[in-house]
C-alpha cells in the first residue's frame, strides 16, 4: 500500500510489513500455466474452426474440475514472450500493430533480448543465460509429484509438455504387432533350444517382462478405456551466469532422479530445444515416448489451485501450497458474496481485514451496518463516520429517503411500494399485512410521492409521519389499522425513523451502529438501512464510485417473505448497480430454509467458510456442491480458517493476523486481546 500523508500511513506500514512477511512464508513461486494448441493446416478458416471447438471442449472440461480457461489475446502471447526474454523489464507491453506494421517492425522488436548466442549446451541472453533440458527416459511408475517439484523450483524456468493423442485404432494394432513380434521372439529362442536338446529352459526374464508388460498395455486400452498418446517433456530455465546455470541443472537433473527420470542436457540442440519449451507450439526435437492417460495424467501441472488475482486483496494463504491469497472481487461476474461460520469463527474479524484492506488501499467508498457494535473502534480509527441509530439518538434516517434514480428510474414508486410493505410486515406485531393492505400502501406511497418527483427529486422527501396521515385519510379500515400500528413509530417513543435525515450520508465509511435498537426494532432498522444503501449505491453509481457494503446479521431478513424479497431484489441491484455486497451470518441454517438466501448464497462468486455446525456442513455441501475432503476444512476449524470460494476455484486458507499491531487489536472481538489473560479469567 502506498502512504497517503492521511494520518493512517502507520496502519499502512503494518499491513506492508505483514504481506511481506506472509510471502516470505510461501513458497513465493508464482506458476502461471498456458496450454498452446497447434494443428497443421494451409487453411486460417479451418484452424480458426477447429481451435474455436477446441477451446469450448477444454473450457468444459475445466469448469467440470472448478476451474477456468481464458482465451488470451495478441498482447498477452507477446507478453509471456517478452517476460522471459526480457526478464528485467517489468513495464506492460503495448504495441500498436498496425502502426508497426507501416513502420516495417516486427514482433520480435519487442520481445527478443539485445544478444542472443547459442553454444553447444547453453544460451547466451545477454544478462542471462539459458539451458534446454529434456526428459529422455522415465521409470515404470510415474509419480505426479515430479511437475511439482520441478515448478516449484526458484528460478525462472519454462516447462513444456508435448501430448499428442495416438488414434486408438493404430495403437491397438500396433500393441498387437508388437506382442506379435516379441511372440515371434521367444519362438525363435524356443526353436533353438529345443534344437540343442535343452527341453527345460525358461523363457529368459527379459523377453517374459516385454510379453507382460505389452499385454498388460493392451488390456488397459482394450478393458479399462486407457488412449494411448505421444508426450515429451522440454524444460528451460534461466539464471544469471554460467555457474550457477551448472549448479541448477543439476539440481533439476538430481530432482529427476528421485522419480526415476532422466534428464539430459540437450547438446548443439539448443535453439531447437528453446522454441520446443517456449509456447509456440512447436516441436523441433524428436524425444517422444508412448504414454498411457494415467502415465500422461502425471505430466499435468495441477497440484493445487492458486488465487492470485492482479491488485487483489489478501485474505490468507493457501493451506496447501501457503501461497498468499489474493482476490478482486471487482474481477468476478458476481462480487457480491457471503463471511459464514458459527461463533468465535473469526467471521467479523475476516470482513474487518477485507475493511482495512480496502480502506487503507483504495478510494473506495464503505458502508457498514453493525448490529453488535463490532466494527464501530475500527471504523473510527480509518477516519469514518458512526452513526448511532437508537432510541434515546439524536441520529435520524429518514425511512422514506429517495434520491434520483432511485428504482432504476423509470418505477421508483413500485420499489419504494414494496420496501414500505416489507417495512409496515415488521411493524405490525398482530400478524402480516394483508393483500388489502398492499394495495392501500401502494395506493398511499405514490400520492405523498407525487409532489417531490414532480418536482424531480428536490426539496424533502415525505416520511413515515407523512404516509400515516395519508393512510388516516383513505375511507378502508384496514388503512386506519396499518396507521394504528404506525403510530408508534412515526408519533410514539419509536419515531427514529419517522425525521428527516439529519447525518452526512456522504461520508467516504459509514458505520450504522444498531446495537441499542433491541431486538424488537433491529429487523427493522436492518431494512431501514438497507434502503439507506440502495440510496447511496444509486447516488454513487451516477458518480462513477466503487461503494462496498457489509451486513452483519443478514439472517435477520429471511424471517419473513416482505423483507427476504425486498433483500434479494435489492442484492441484485447493487451488484449491477456496481457496487459490492457482502452478508455475515453465523445463523446458517436460518438462512438456508429461505428460498430466496439459498438463490443468494448459490449465486455468490465470493464466500468465507469459516467453522461449520455439522448441520450446516450438510446444507452447505449440498448447496455449494462441496466434497467430503473439502469440507474437513470448515470441520472444528481453528479461528481464521476455512474455505474461500473465487468463482469455481475453491482453496483451504489458514489466516492468522499478526497480534503484535495495532490493526489486530482494532479488529479483534476476543476478550483475552481486549482485556487481557487476567482479567479475562
Amino acid at each position: 500500500m502506498r502512504t497517503a500523508d492521511d494520518g493512517r500511513d502507520e496502519y499502512r506500514a503494518e499491513y506492508n510489513r505483514m504481506l511481506l512477511a506472509k510471502a516470505e512464508a510461501g513458497n513465493q513461486i508464482t506458476q502461471e500455466k498456458y496450454i498452446t494448441v497447434s494443428m497443421p493446416t494451409r487453411k486460417f478458416e479451418e484452424a480458426a474452426d477447429t481451435f474455436h471447438r477446441i477451446y469450448n471442449d477444454l473450457s468444459l472440461n475445466f469448469r467440470r474440475l472448478s476451474s477456468n480457461l481464458t482465451e488470451l489475446e495478441h498482447q498477452d502471447r507477446l507478453q509471456i514472450l517478452r517476460d522471459f526474454f526480457r526478464s528485467q523489464d517489468t513495464s506492460p507491453l503495448r504495441v500498436n500493430f498496425k502502426q508497426q506494421m507501416v513502420r516495417g517492425h516486427d514482433v520480435r522488436d519487442w520481445i527478443c533480448p539485445d544478444a542472443l548466442k547459442i553454444h553447444h549446451n547453453y544460451i547466451d541472453m545477454g544478462d542471462k543465460v539459458a539451458r534446454v533440458i529434456f526428459l529422455k527416459s522415465i521409470g515404470t511408475v510415474l509419480d505426479d509429484a515430479l511437475i511439482y517439484r520441478l515448478t516449484s523450483f526458484p528460478r525462472n524456468l519454462m516447462l513444456s509438455i508435448d501430448i499428442q493423442p495416438i488414434p486408438t485404432e493404430k495403437a491397438i494394432r500396433k500393441m498387437e504387432n508388437t506382442i506379435m513380434a516379441v511372440e515371434a521372439d521367444i519362438t525363435r529362442w524356443q526353436r533353438r533350444q529345443n534344437e540343442n536338446y535343452n527341453f527345460s529352459a525358461l523363457i529368459p526374464p527379459q523377453y517374459e517382462s516385454v510379453r507382460n508388460n505389452n499385454r498388460e498395455v493392451l488390456d488397459e486400452m482394450n478393458e479399462r478405456g486407457q488412449r494411448m498418446f505421444w508426450s515429451q517433456l522440454t524444460l528451460i530455465h534461466l539464471a544469471d551466469d554460467l555457474n550457477q546455470l551448472d549448479q541448477d541443472t543439476n539440481t533439476l537433473v538430481t530432482i529427476g532422479r528421485e522419480f526415476n527420470c532422466d534428464f539430459r542436457v540437450l547438446h548443439w540442440q539448443q535453439e531447437d530445444g528453446m522454441n520446443t519449451a517456449l509456447p509456440y507450439g512447436l516441436r523441433k526435437i524428436q524425444a517422444m515416448e508412448r504414454n498411457l492417460t494415467k502415465g500422461v495424467g502425471a505430466f499435468l501441472p495441477f497440484a493445487t489451485q492458486e488465487i492470485y488475482h492482479k491488485q487483489g486483496i489478501y485474505y490468507g494463504s493457501n493451506a496447501i501450497s501457503r501461497n498468499p491469497i489474493l482476490c478482486n472481487r471487482k474481477d468476478l461476474l458476481n462480487g457480491n458474496g457471503f463471511v459464514l461460520g458459527v461463533p468465535g469463527s473469526g467471521k467479523s474479524f475476516a470482513a474487518k481485514e477485507e475493511i482495512a484492506s480496502i480502506a487503507l488501499g483504495t478510494e473506495d467508498d464503505i458502508i457498514i451496518i453493525d448490529p453488535e457494535y463490532e466494527y464501530a473502534p475500527l471504523a473510527a480509527a480509518l477516519g469514518g463516520e458512526i452513526i448511532e441509530i437508537s432510541a434515546s439518538s439524536m441520529h435520524h434516517i429518514n425511512a422514506m429517503d429517495m434520491v434520483q434514480g432511485y428504482g432504476d428510474a423509470a418505477s421508483p414508486i413500485a420499489l419504494k411500494s414494496e420496501f414500505v410493505m416489507s417495512l409496515c410486515d415488521e411493524l405490525k406485531t398482530n400478524g402480516h399485512i394483508s393483500a388489502n393492505q398492499k394495495s392501500l400502501i401502494d395506493r398511499c406511497v405514490e400520492k405523498i410521492y407525487r409532489k417531490y418527483l414532480q418536482e424531480n427529486y428536490t426539496g424533502e422527501p415525505p416520511t413515515l409521519c407523512d404516509l400515516h396521515m395519508e393512510l388516516l385519510k383513505q375511507e378502508e379500515l384496514e388503512a386506519h389499522d396499518l396507521a394504528l400500528s404506525l403510530e408508534l413509530f412515526t408519533k410514539g417513543s419509536l419515531n427514529i425513523f419517522a425525521h428527516q435525515t439529519n447525518v452526512d450520508m456522504n461520508r467516504r465509511i459509514i458505520v450504522f451502529d444498531i446495537h441499542n435498537l433491541g431486538k424488537q426494532l433491529k429487523s427493522v432498522g436492518l431494512l431501514v438501512m438497507l434502503d439507506a444503501l440502495l440510496n447511496r449505491v444509486i447516488q454513487n453509481r451516477r458518480l462513477g464510485k466503487r461503494i462496498w457494503l457489509y451486513i452483519d446479521e443478514i439472517y435477520l431478513f429471511f424471517s419473513n417473505e416482505l423483507s427476504a424479497n425486498f433483500l434479494s431484489e435489492s442484492w441484485k441491484r447493487f451488484r449491477k448497480y456496481g457496487a459490492l455486497a457482502t452478508g455475515i451470518t453465523q445463523n446458517i441454517e436460518d438462512c438456508l430454509r429461505s428460498p430466496m438466501a439459498r438463490t443468494m448464497l448459490a449465486n455468490s462468486e465470493f464466500l468465507l467458510l469459516l467453522n461449520q455446525s455439522p448441520t450446516d456442513q450438510i446444507e452447505l455441501t449440498r448447496l455449494l456442491h462441496i466434497s467430503d475432503e473439502q469440507m474437513q476444512y470448515v470441520s472444528d476449524a481453528p479461528r481464521g480458517q476455512g474455505l474461500i470460494k473465487v468463482g469455481q476455484n475453491l482453496v483451504p486458507f489458514i489466516n492468522n493476523f499478526p497480534k503484535d499491531t495495532q490493526l489486530y487489536r482494532l479488529m479483534t472481538t476476543k476478550p483475552e486481546d481486549l482485556y487481557g489473560e487476567e482479567e479475562n479469567l
